[in-house]
């Protein structure tokens, strides 16, 4: 196992420590989201967690709590799913974290996923790992194929997203009972430099009105957020809601607001965020949802593609 922890290179603050992030367009989120596919089971029965896009190598990554395992384990199932929902392939991760948030980051032909790791009592991850991707493999949180990054040397929490388009690691991480971004260049996070953060910043909107948080991504200088609860829990009312955040000031640009996506869903747990770019140019914003009953929950993808300037 190689560690990466950074702490004589830096410690950041609470607040931002820089704001240089090159303007971009972004996502309107008022505008509709279209289907990618609805209903297909995982390797696991159990709810998905988040999702990530190999950029590159055009594959996709879904996470889920390893059927049996406790909420604190840590142990998580990925999924590798072709584009029309079809199983392709999956790895097991022992002791890893929550899933709500990882990356895929294309090596060649090869992916390696970036995740949480060493899940504490509450089944969330401290660190951050990154490993190859192989079919069929069980990887523990001790492997020696992990490679271990703590970008946040006094954070007790850490999870991570890509941003393929300007390859950056956008990091939500725990710090002082509060949750925090970070936005650095993917390839220094790589050699496990984050000593020059693009934005760092505490997150605004720590809950809407009591939803679950469910999922985060970043395109150009935006952060995007996710909140909702399942239809159990709402009482059958949709309340995921969507927003967009600036990071080179930490403010919200737009939202939070509600995005019926998936609405006639069975169950529908709102459920990851992330960005993909199709082999045409095409730059999308991806909502991930649950669905379907216990012991048979589905993996549904839906997108939005409206930018404005």
């Amino acid at each position: 196992m190689v560690l990466f922890n950074i702490a004589a290179f830096v410690t950041l603050a609470a607040s931002f420590v820089s704001a240089a992030v090159p303007s971009s367009e972004r996502f309107d989120l008022s505008k509709p989201s279209y289907d990618l596919f609805r209903s297909k089971p995982l390797h696991d029965d159990t709810v998905q967690q988040g999702f990530a896009f190999d950029n590159v190598n055009r594959r996709l990554f879904v996470s889920q709590r390893r059927n049996g395992a406790s909420d604190t384990s840590g142990d998580l199932c990925i999924t590798q799913l072709d584009f029309s929902g079809k199983e392709v392939g999956h790895m097991y991760l022992k002791g890893f974290g929550h899933g709500v948030s990882f990356a895929a980051q294309a090596d060649g032909s090869a992916t390696y996923l970036w995740t949480e790791v060493d899940a504490n009592g509450n089944g969330y991850g401290q660190r951050l790992a990154r490993f190859k991707f192989v079919n069929g493999a069980t990887l523990s949180k001790t492997s020696s194929s992990l490679k271990k990054y703590t970008p946040v040397a006094a954070a007790t929490e850490h999870t991570c997203a890509i941003d393929p388009v300007h390859n950056r690691l956008v990091v939500r991480y725990q710090l002082s009972g509060a949750k925090h971004i970070a936005l650095y260049d993917l390839a220094a996070a790589t050699k496990g430099d984050f000593s020059k953060p693009l934005a760092n910043f505490k997150q605004p909107l720590p809950k809407t009105k009591g939803k679950n948080f469910q999922g985060y991504t970043a395109y150009g200088k935006y952060l995007y957020m996710l909140w909702g609860d399942s239809y159990d829990a709402s009482g059958g009312v949709v309340n995921s809601e969507v927003a967009s955040v600036d990071m080179n000031t930490g403010t919200v640009t737009q939202g939070p607001l509600l995005t019926k996506a998936g609405s006639t869903l069975s169950y529908r747990e709102p459920e990851g965020l992330a960005i993909y770019k199709t082999a045409d140019g095409e730059v999308r914003l991806f909502l991930g949802f649950a669905s379907g009953k216990a012991g048979d929950r589905r993996s549904n993808l839906f997108y939005k593609n409206a930018t404005v300037v």
